[in-house]
């Protein structure tokens, strides 16, 4: 195993314990964000402003690992980036019209993503590999976000469910706005039938209702939402415990402020020290290692995506029959494009987990394995005998990761998918201006994070196996990702300060024929309704000010260059680092 030449002690499972970060240059995206989880890693290190961050050790590793972030071409901050890369336009189906999210979420996503690559540096020069720089665009981090709606806009077929306005939240008589979620039609027709629903706008609106994770919309009936507000509170919470859904009212951030235990998304844990290590050196971070991945939906299947582009051979763990969301709609040579965002190039296995016969087949491939990554419902894993303890058993040298909802911190908590946590953690007040009504993103915001935060707690985990010769288990969750992305405006809701971003903010300005975006620093421009995208922009340059175009067809990213097509037709995002 290549270790440093001085040796170190690690503490509380901190992989960087005993290296140097340092700052340089102006200022990027997330630096603060950066800084504060390689602090929590171990890492020793000033907390100037910059942004480009070098992490080394004094003196045994001289040769520092870099990575640089920078906003892109053409774009200038977070507003520009929401505009240019179809952040915008996802986040605004809801509503009919793009819209800006009033959290820094691509600079979040580039912020984790720059972890990423400085672990996965280190990573390769503890394999005996070097991987010395990396550049990470927010730009890129904007595009990753919004990769399956783009892969979608580019598929052969349109959408299985309508592209319109509307969703939740629903709205009682008493004022609470809540969310609501369940995997099973039965329950949600239940649900509508005890608040007195039409049975037709029961039907129609379980579609919608259904495809809300994939289209980022929901245009239910509006006597849904009539039939809602026709009920007090308390008998949604009623008719939701008797159908077996969950509901949950919208939370504050200064309730997320006041229960917020400091946590960090995500915690390593090392166990038995038994792994030798790479003698040979590596072409890439990951090269030569093997992630098994029991993943659905988006947040460990992303996860696993990222470590594969970081060169691991990722196994992919399907039910019999294969992943039904392959054949979901649109596809791309009959496959579906949303499922070819986050799995291509993954080979598969087919593994019937109920079968005692498959599970020890499982273990078996788990025992030639270096990650483990699943993100099933709390208590699975134990209870098919594949938890933590289960394969450390058989393979002590495995970094066993856990991408969950609510990583077990919170009492009572709903059911923990993306909307739901969005809903009990505050980011729909983070995620809206004073001047509109709380309501979670229809865009998977904390999938997504969640996704790259398991990726940077994997490769975390990974370098700590490196360093320490023990096996690790690795937990984030959804819940982590809302509080890194609401962190600022929690800390002001901490303080006792509005927490909200005042009325208007982030909101694109209309053109005749489309929308424009300035930077978050620029003063609301004249009206621009008279004059075309094209004349607005070049009139804004010339006052000094830089707007960008919104996009709001994602299709019309496709013809920019920077995105590709995979072996099925499927556009692909470019890789969200550059590795010198």
């Amino acid at each position: 195993m290549a270790t440093p030449a001085t040796p170190i002690t690690l503490r509380a499972a901190r992989p960087l314990e005993g290296l140097r970060m340092e700052t340089s240059g102006p200022p990027g995206p997330a630096d603060g964000l950066v800084a504060e989880h390689l602090r929590l890693m171990g890492a020793d290190g000033d907390g100037r402003p910059g942004g480009r961050f070098a992490v080394s050790g004094r003196p045994s590793w001289p040769d520092a690992v870099t990575a640089r972030t920078t906003w892109g071409d053409g774009v200038v901050d977070e507003a520009t980036v929401q505009a240019a890369t179809g952040v915008m336009a996802v986040h605004g189906r809801r509503d009919g019209g793009p819209r800006g999210l009033a959290v820094d979420y691509a600079a979040t996503a580039t912020g984790v993503l720059t972890v990423q690559a400085l672990l996965a540096g280190l990573l390769a020069q503890a394999r005996g590999g070097r991987l010395p720089g990396a550049h990470v665009s927010a730009e890129r981090a904007g595009l990753l976000a919004v990769s399956q709606y783009l892969a979608a806009a580019g598929a052969e077929e349109g959408e299985a469910a309508e592209l319109a306005p509307g969703g939740p939240p629903f709205a009682t008589r008493d004022g609470t706005l809540f969310e609501l979620e369940t995997l099973d039609p039965g329950g949600w027709a239940a649900f509508w039938r005890a608040l007195g629903a039409p049975e037709e706008a029961i039907r129609r609106g379980w579609r919608p209702f259904q495809f809300r994770y994939a289209t980022a919309c929901a245009p239910f009936p509006p006597v849904l939402h009539e039939s809602a507000r026709a009920c007090s509170w308390e008998r949604v919470r009623a008719a939701a415990g008797d159908a077996g859904v969950d509901v949950c009212p919208l939370s504050s951030l200064a309730r997320r402020a006041a229960e917020y235990d400091g946590a960090p998304p995500w915690e390593l844990a090392p166990h038995q020290a038994s792994y030798t290590g790479t003698t040979a050196p590596v072409d890439a971070p990951l090269a030569g290692l093997t992630v098994l991945e029991a993943g659905r939906r988006i947040q460990a299947p992303l996860t696993a995506h990222l470590l594969g582009l970081l060169g691991a051979e990722v196994v992919r763990i399907e039910p019999p029959g294969g992943d039904p969301l392959r054949g979901m709609p649109p596809a791309c040579s009959g496959v579906s494009a949303r499922w070819l965002a986050l799995n291509r190039g993954k080979k598969a296995v087919e593994v019937d987990i109920k079968s005692s016969s498959d599970r020890e087949r499982l273990r078996e491939m788990a025992a030639r394995a270096d990650v483990f990554l699943h993100n099933w419902a709390p208590g699975k894993a134990a209870r098919l005998g594949l938890d933590h303890e289960h394969l450390a058993a058989v393979n002590p040298a495995l970094v066993y990761a856990y991408t969950s909802g609510w990583a077990g911190r919170l009492t009572g908590a709903p059911m923990g998918t993306d909307f739901m946590v969005q809903a009990r953690t505050g980011v729909g007040e983070a995620a809206r201006p004073a001047d509109e009504s709380p309501a979670p993103s229809l865009m998977t915001l904390l999938d997504v994070l969640g996704g790259l935060l398991g990726t940077e707690a994997v490769l975390a985990g990974l370098l700590l196996r490196e360093r320490t010769g023990c096996g690790v288990r690795v937990d984030s969750s959804l819940l982590g990702a809302a509080d890194v992305l609401t962190a600022p405006a929690r800390a002001r809701a901490a303080q006792g300060l509005d927490p909200r971003q005042p009325a208007g903010f982030r909101r694109p300005l209309r053109t005749a024929d489309g929308w424009i975006a300035l930077p978050d620093h620029a003063a609301i421009p004249h009206d621009m309704r008279a004059r075309s995208t094209a004349q607005a922009v070049e009139h804004l340059r010339g006052r000094g000010l830089t707007a960008v175009p919104v996009v709001t067809d994602l299709a019309g990213l496709l013809a920019t260059g920077s995105i590709s097509r995979d072996a099925h037709g499927a556009p692909a995002v470019p890789d969200p680092w550059s590795f010198a």
